[in-house]
């Protein structure tokens, strides 16, 4: 399996209602996207410094069910319509379990 793991940082403008918007869209992609074995997501709790505001995890069979999550359509409209508009900086790794 592969594991994938972005944390976000948003901009200092980011209203509760766009973060509520990221997840509202990032809540319908296990449904849209065949190759999610697991999906989760969260805003930071703020118990250290300099973390960033968000966390997305995703599990896949192999490399090409990722591959096929991250150049999905619906993936790459909630990634253009609602996070880059408050991004102010990304980070991911991807690994095997």
């Amino acid at each position: 399996m592969i594991r994938h793991c972005v944390t976000l940082t948003f901009s200092p403008g980011a209203t509760a209602e766009q973060i509520a918007a990221v997840e509202h869209a990032l809540s319908a992609l296990p449904e849209a996207i065949e190759a999610i074995r697991g999906y989760s997501f969260g805003r930071d709790l703020g118990l250290g410094e300099g973390n960033a505001s968000f966390v997305v995890v995703g599990d896949f069979d192999d490399v090409d069910g990722y591959l096929a999550y991250r150049d999905h359509p619906a993936h790459q409209k909630v990634i253009v319509e609602n996070i880059r508009p408050i991004l102010s900086g990304r980070s991911a790794v991807q690994y095997e379990l």
